[in-house]
């Protein structure tokens, strides 16, 4: 089905001539290319080209197809994840929780506590991620502190909003 190229949804990528760029470009995965991605994504707006490059040294861009289970319940993590172009689906065991877009990041939480994976997430569009694996996870995060900062808060964010949702489902109101 050919999408509509002026769609407001259309992902930057998804040009035929831009997807085979996009390619090349992860591919090559620069540190360049990965700072230009980086500039665009809010977890890191206000950071320094020096905490940019950083970061980049340390990831790399990988393109998942709409459709793709980039992470499973129960599975061991490996890598965390930011996203910079598409949406992905979280399916708890609890059921569907929510989408993450552009500038949401997951796969944190085995990084951090070494348990097995918490959700299954599924890629609903295409997807550009940046990827940071366990063996460079804790560098990065030595490395660029106010991200740790950043990801503290959207944790509690989170937690929150779990809690909100249980005594909803508690008290048989529907969450909000």
């Amino acid at each position: 089905m050919e999408r509509d190229r002026h769609s407001p949804e259309r992902l930057l990528f998804h040009d035929p001539d831009e997807a085979e760029a996009a390619r090349v470009d992860a591919e090559a995965s620069t540190p360049d290319m990965r700072i230009q991605h980086l500039q665009r994504v809010s977890l890191f707006s206000g950071f320094s080209e020096a905490e940019l490059r950083q970061v980049a040294a340390l990831s790399k861009i990988i393109e998942v197809p709409a459709g793709t289970v980039v992470t499973r319940t129960g599975e061991p993590g490996d890598s965390f994840f930011v996203i910079i172009d598409g949406t992905v689906a979280v399916q708890t065991p609890a059921g569907a929780a929510n989408q993450l877009a552009p500038g949401d990041f997951f796969g944190e939480m085995s990084l951090l506590d070494g348990e097995p994976r918490s959700a299954t997430i599924v890629a609903t569009t295409d997807l550009r991620l940046l990827n940071v694996e366990r063996s460079h996870f804790w560098q990065l995060l030595e490395e660029t502190p106010d991200l740790i900062r950043r990801m503290l808060i959207i944790l509690s964010r989170r937690v929150r909003h779990v809690e909100q949702t249980l005594n909803a489902m508690l008290r048989g109101a529907t969450p909000t």
